[in-house]
């Protein structure tokens, strides 16, 4: 199937929690001015959640349109995008008509969207293999949730198998036990992605994280650390940076 065979309405409602625009916090677009879209609600109550604000008994912001979202994102004009939340895959094929008109901007180069390791990435994957003649840079962040978090039992394994070279996963890591636990899981599922840990700021030390990095060398010794640079520019309780 080709891009000009897809079709989904711009007309669907969702609902938002904010559309801002900063640089990236993190990841390998980090320190890139991007559009941030935050969709509401969320599947998964980690512990250490920061954006408790985007699920329930939180209230979204504003219901908006497909279309009046993309006509916000136009106005700031970057070419980075990042689709998160909440969980911004949860609402099923709205979510997908939310990435389809967003990634087909002609003046967009990358839309990452942050994923959380529970909601089955099939669909949208094979929609970015759909939309691959129209060159649209798609990629998927899977957060893969540790012990710590609580919601380790709610990962849907099979999307390990469909993270590509492009791809990031993401380890948020609480303790030494969470750190443990990756390793185990990056023997388990070899991936193709980019894998990258970044510290619970509030219980692991990035210097503790930095030195577990140089002795496991986790991913062949391809992991990398990712900081929150948003929580180091400004409070990290501050919303909309």
């Amino acid at each position: 199937m080709t891009d000009s065979a897809i079709s989904f309405p711009d007309t669907w409602e969702l609902p938002f929690v904010e559309v801002f625009e900063t640089v990236e916090g993190e990841g390998m677009m980090a320190g890139y001015p991007t559009t941030f879209v935050r969709v509401f609600h969320c599947n998964l109550r980690c512990t250490w959640c920061d954006t408790p604000y985007s699920y329930a008994p939180a209230q979204p912001e504003f219901v908006a349109s497909i279309k009046e979202i993309v006509a916000r994102v136009q106005e700031y004009g970057h070419g980075v995008i990042c689709l998160t939340g909440g969980e911004p895959l949860m609402h099923g094929e709205k979510s997908q008509a939310l990435l389809y008109h967003l990634a087909r901007q002609p003046y967009v180069r990358d839309v990452h969207v942050e994923t959380n390791g529970a909601i089955d990435l099939e669909p949208f994957v094979r929609l970015r293999q759909e939309m691959r003649e129209s060159g649209t840079p798609i990629r998927f962040i899977m957060d893969y949730k540790l012990p710590d978090s609580g919601e380790t039992a709610r990962m849907h394994l099979p999307n390990m198998a469909l993270l590509a070279e492009r791809d990031e996963l993401k380890f948020v890591v609480a303790s030494e036990e969470d750190f443990s636990h990756a390793l185990t899981v990056l023997t388990d599922y070899p991936t193709e992605a980019v894998v990258s840990f970044s510290p619970v700021w509030e219980s692991m030390p990035p210097a503790r994280l930095v030195e577990l990095l140089l002795v496991h060398r986790p991913n062949e010794g391809r992991a990398r650390l990712s900081l929150q640079l948003h929580k180091i520019i400004w409070d990290p309780q501050q919303r909309g940076v």
